[in-house]
């Protein structure tokens, strides 16, 4: 019992009031988040629609998002973290509504691209939030307790919208809206602003000329990082838009579905909180390494399922390849970033998943209907096995970088104005 309870301290134990908060809204936004893991069935069995015609919707939502994390990374550090966190909140609540109500392809097609919009433009903000307000000694478990919540919220989702589903696909959108809006609600009630002005660029790191885009532009490292994010997540995302298919021409019904991808969820929400201790200590470029080989094969062995347990099997192996990559990613994304420039690059990073968000369904329908569905999921192992090869090579590069900012940080340091302290970030 004592040491369980030292586990728990030392998993949960002196992080900022304002990260529960955000874990909270996290916690809640995602119980709700019925609509994109139903999305494909939806519009291919209660629509009508093809499986081409349904991943350029959801293609359509990764574009969406793709813009909205860009303006909304570029809001987060000009007008603030928590005004672009509300307004992105209650946009996307409006714009799941009217994607729900809509019936023609023209209207589900331009709902969907702006629901992108509105949600994703709060990823960058919530991001910089969290970096903000966690001191980096602490930012490697509170990004696993977050990714922690969104999968314990995510895998109740699934089965209670697999359930809904079949009374009412309705009901999905309405609660999926409703919960967006009681996070905006958390975010305007507890949540304090934490953007704060930071030291310039430091030259002797970032030797680019003034402008942020340029830095990011021309910061070759932290691209060469996102493009590594953008091949991993094009085989990641195929359980949104092609796995639902597969086991649709299977045989298989939409709750059969629900219940499978469900184990991802139930699998990081028994286990992430214990990755932190498992991995701490250890090359990060190992680790996405070893993530990357883990997906790929799970995703792969896809082309060999036809059950329901055996596709539950390859979830739960791409799961623990998630498992590892989460919370590397988070605290590279964090060690890379600027002070001054967090949100953009957080919406730099994000913009990697949109991209892949847009391309991963109509590329994953384009090679199904053309080269079969096991040259698909083959393709995913062999793009997951690449990817691993490409972080072992350029590791090193970043952990100089890394390395580089943490000095130029301490050094600044002195010299930049004392941080007001506030209430709402006293140790919980």
């Amino acid at each position: 019992m004592r040491t369980m309870r030292s586990w728990f301290r030392d998993t949960t134990g002196g992080l900022p009031t304002t990260f529960w908060y955000l874990w909270s809204g996290t916690l809640i936004n995602r119980l709700g988040s019925f609509v994109l893991v139903f999305l494909a069935i939806y519009l291919t069995q209660e629509r009508g629609f093809s499986a081409s015609q349904a991943g350029l919707v959801i293609g359509l939502w990764g574009v969406g998002g793709a813009f909205g994390t860009t303006v909304g990374g570029t809001l987060a550090d000009r007008w603030g973290r928590r005004p672009t966190l509300l307004t992105a909140h209650v946009g996307a609540a409006a714009m799941m509504l009217a994607l729900g109500l809509a019936r023609d392809l023209w209207a589900v097609a331009l709902g969907a691209l702006l629901l992108g919009a509105f949600a994703e433009a709060a990823r960058p903000a919530f991001g910089a939030m969290m970096i903000d307000v966690v001191p980096a000694k602490d930012r490697l478990r509170a990004f696993s307790l977050n990714y922690w919540a969104i999968n314990l919220g995510f895998a109740c989702a699934a089965v209670l919208a697999g359930l809904a589903a079949q009374a009412d696909y309705l009901l999905l959108f309405v609660v999926d809206a409703a919960t967006m809006l009681i996070t905006a609600l958390i975010i305007f009630t507890r949540v304090p602003e934490t953007r704060q002005a930071g030291p310039t660029i430091d030259a002797s790191v970032h030797a680019a000329p003034r402008g942020a885009l340029r830095t990011i532009l021309t910061d070759r490292v932290y691209l060469g990082f996102v493009a590594l994010n953008l091949f991993a997540a094009l085989v990641f995302l195929q359980h949104i838009s092609m796995l639902p298919i597969a086991m649709g021409d299977d045989g298989l019904s939409p709750a059969t579905y629900g219940s499978v991808i469900a184990l991802n969820g139930v699998l990081i929400v028994v286990g992430q909180l214990f990755v932190p201790r498992l991995i701490r200590g250890r090359s990060r470029s190992h680790v996405l390494a070893l993530a990357s080989v883990v997906m790929g094969v799970g995703f792969g062995l896809t082309a060999f399922a036809g059950t329901a347990w055996f596709y539950g099997l390859t979830v739960l192996i791409w799961t623990l390849g998630e498992m590892l990559n989460s919370p590397s990613n988070s605290t590279l994304i964090a060690e890379l970033s600027p002070a001054e420039l967090r949100g953009r690059y957080q919406g730099v990073f994000s913009l990697s998943w949109q991209v892949a968000g847009a391309a991963a369904p109509i590329l994953g329908g384009l090679v199904r209907e053309h080269a079969g569905n096991d040259t698909l999921w083959y393709g995913c192992a062999a793009l997951g096995l690449l990817t691993a090869v490409a972080h072992l090579v350029s590791g090193p590069a970043r952990e100089r970088r890394a390395a580089a900012l943490r000095r130029s940080g301490e050094a600044l340091a002195p010299t930049t104005a004392p941080r007001a302290s506030r209430p709402a970030e006293a140790s919980a």
